[in-house]
């Protein structure tokens, strides 16, 4: 008797911690579609880990609605990585940015693919320490992400289904922090960690592949942090 292969979509999986969580659900025998706004970025990606990719702005409801048909029909494994910080000179606009970036994206997705979640599925949204320590705007709109989350779990678990944030403190190796990284600002991020070093997309991949798996059934609603010990969780 064959065991069928559990599928995942990884939203914002072309670069960074998405991509390092699409080739760790793939090595863990998934079928991985990733998705994300840059066609290039994404199908070279997708080439490099093995995985399928699908185009769509996640923000935009018609896209998401569009993208559906190319989206696999059963998901067992939803995670929620597509977002970053918006920078922008007027206040409101970029308090609005910050949050259709990483709250609104996530929204459309699960919403747009709960009909599909298998039975015992996994849904992991990607926060951040910001959304405990500050962080402005999009802090603020990783902290929605945390509440957000809270309610999804009681939503959905009385089919099984699990809804956790994977929330990181300093990764190197992404596009996240552009050209504003200074040595110093590193040293700082660094120096606030209890294992003397910054975090690895790979880290957050582990964390998120664990809650993914089939014995991560019982732990639901939960903010994981991933950051070297930069904030405890007590």
């Amino acid at each position: 008797m064959t065991t069928a292969v559990r599928t995942a979509v990884v939203t914002g999986g072309g670069t960074g911690i998405g991509k390092a969580i699409a080739a760790e659900l793939v090595a863990r025998g998934l079928e991985v579609v990733i998705t994300g706004r840059r066609a290039e970025v994404l199908a070279s990606a997708a080439e490099e880990v093995g995985a399928r990719a699908v185009a769509f702005d996640a923000a935009d409801p018609r896209a998401v609605e569009a993208a559906l048909a190319e989206l696999p029909s059963t998901v067992d494994v939803l995670v929620n990585n597509a977002g970053g910080a918006v920078d922008g000179e007027d206040l409101r606009d970029r308090w609005l940015a910050n949050y259709e970036a990483n709250v609104v994206t996530a929204v459309l997705v699960t919403t747009a693919l709960e009909p599909r979640f298998a039975d015992q599925a996994r849904v992991v949204t990607i926060g951040s320490i910001a959304g405990r320590r500050g962080g402005g705007a999009y802090g603020a709109a990783k902290a929605a992400v945390e509440a957000w989350t809270a309610e999804l779990a009681f939503t959905l678990g009385g089919r099984g289904i699990t809804a956790n944030v994977v929330s990181p403190g300093y990764v190197e190796d992404t596009e996240f922090f552009g050209d504003r990284m200074t040595a110093q600002r590193r040293e700082t991020l660094v120096s606030q960690t209890a294992n003397g070093r910054p975090g690895t997309p790979a880290d957050v991949a582990a964390a998120v592949a664990f809650l993914t798996s089939p014995e991560a059934g019982h732990i639901t609603g939960q903010v994981i942090a991933v950051n070297g010990g930069a904030a405890l969780g007590r």
